[in-house]
């Protein structure tokens, strides 16, 4: 948002300056539920993952047919919507969604095939993956209506506005996208990057910078990650290391190909509309653009509501791809070479970085373009280092075909699979370099 924009935004917010408790209530409610450490029962995490466990052993037996609703919802809403034949990308994540309903129903069903049945493919999928992610996605939602809609988002997109040319090469208003991933989801990153390119204010290249290197999972995504894995004694570690090295890699390929190649366009028959310097008044326009936002929020109920809805959505369009692309994933794993072979274009990396057992790290690593979940599950019987170095690589990867890939593909974003898989290649290669060094001082 723009120095007069913002301005503007502050001569229309009429509600009172005592309306502003809600910026730093709801606020603190919400950091605190995300990034709090609390010991209950003798066991370290945050409060959020503490009431979603409490909710899951509260109704065990419910949460099978649960997380079955949700998948048979994701495939029916491209149906529904008519989404399903709007390119060739989405009649393929369609087809695959019907996939995944059918592997829930045999696996709650407790029928099928005796290789899905085997205790480490279907029903570890489905119980360490897409139970709690069906869980997480939307109770989260709740407490990330505090921490996005009362105007801190806005606040430290603001101030951080000084640091996103220098060291991304994108306006400073990208700094919203980042944060908005980082404890919203890509979907949402996504969402506000595919719009504000729509209006003018993102080139092309910027708009792709931003997609594949600051669009990834949230922070309740990176729970399952760290619960599966055994990290959340070491939750608040786990994240600030994740987003430093996630924000290092993506600095560096801004300055590579393909995405220091891509043309400063901007969208077709939209005039651009560049940023204005904010310089000399960072925290007073930081404080007009919370205030409007406090402003303009909806009613709590109204706001917990819409991000509710969001959640169950978003999970809706993710787990039947889990079951069916991360179950293609796990198998090929398991049963073929084929990620052992991709692996060896990480090896000689994660062997130069003297990694514990090099070759299950890059094969980890190799796996995260079909599901960005798959490479945890490879190493949860690994080295604390080694699952360190596989959390992080989840993430700051970006990029992976279950659901991330087609989220790009659907907007109108300039990028195209091939370059995609470019930068995940990259960007892994990085992560492993930077985050090793940090994994071996820590453990």
């Amino acid at each position: 948002m723009t120095e007069q924009s913002i301005a503007q935004a502050g001569a229309r917010d009429t509600s009172s300056p005592s309306h502003m408790w809600k910026f730093f209530v709801y606020s603190a409610i919400g950091a605190f539920m995300f990034f709090a450490p609390v010991t209950l029962d003798g066991r370290d995490s945050i409060p959020l993952d503490h009431l979603v466990t409490a909710i899951r052993d509260t109704a065990p037996s419910l949460m099978p047919y649960y997380a079955l609703a949700l998948i048979v919802g994701g495939a029916a809403v491209p149906f529904v919507t008519g989404t399903w034949r709007r390119s060739t990308i989405d009649v393929v994540f369609t087809v695959a969604k019907l996939v995944g309903m059918v592997i829930g129903f045999l696996l709650v069903l407790e029928t099928g095939p005796a290789w899905l049945a085997r205790p480490d493919i279907g029903p570890f999928l489905f119980e360490s993956l897409v139970i709690p992610v069906g869980l997480l996605v939307p109770i989260g939602a709740v407490f990330l209506a505090l921490l996005v809609g009362y105007g801190l988002l806005e606040y430290v997109g603001v101030i951080l506005q000084p640091v996103m040319r220098p060291l991304w090469r994108t306006p400073g208003r990208s700094a919203i996208d980042a944060v908005a991933s980082f404890v919203g989801s890509y979907s949402l990153g996504l969402l506000i990057t595919n719009r504000v390119y729509r209006e003018g204010k993102y080139s092309a290249r910027e708009a792709a910078v931003i997609a594949t290197g600051f669009s990834t999972v949230s922070a309740t995504f990176m729970i399952v990650v760290a619960t599966t894995l055994d990290l959340m004694g070491s939750w608040l570690t786990y994240f600030w290391t994740t987003l430093l090295v996630t924000f290092l890699v993506t600095a560096v390929t801004v300055r590579i190909r393909p995405l220091s190649r891509m043309p400063d366009t901007y969208f077709e028959g939209v005039e651009a509309r560049p940023e204005v310097d904010g310089r000399g008044r960072r925290l007073s326009l930081a404080w007009q653009e919370a205030k409007h936002t406090v402003a303009a929020a909806p009613p709590l109920h109204v706001n917990v509501w819409r991000n509710v809805r969001d959640g169950l959505l978003m999970a809706m369009a993710i787990l039947p791809s889990i079951l069916s692309i991360g179950l293609l994933g796990l198998v090929l794993a398991t049963w073929t070479p084929v990620f052992d072979w991709l692996g060896y274009l990480f090896y000689p990396v994660t062997w130069a970085l003297q990694i514990p057992e090099p070759l299950l790290v890059a094969k980890a690593a190799a796996v995260g373009i079909a599901e960005m979940f798959l490479p945890a599950l490879l190493v949860t019987e690994a080295v604390p280092a080694v699952k360190f170095i596989v959390a992080v690589v989840c993430v700051s990867q970006v990029i992976f075909f279950s659901a991330m890939v087609p989220c790009v593909v659907a907007t109108d974003i300039p990028i195209s699979v091939p370059q995609m898989v470019v930068i995940w290649f990259e960007r892994v290669v990085l992560t492993l370099v930077l985050v090793t060094p940090i994994a071996f001082l820590l453990f």
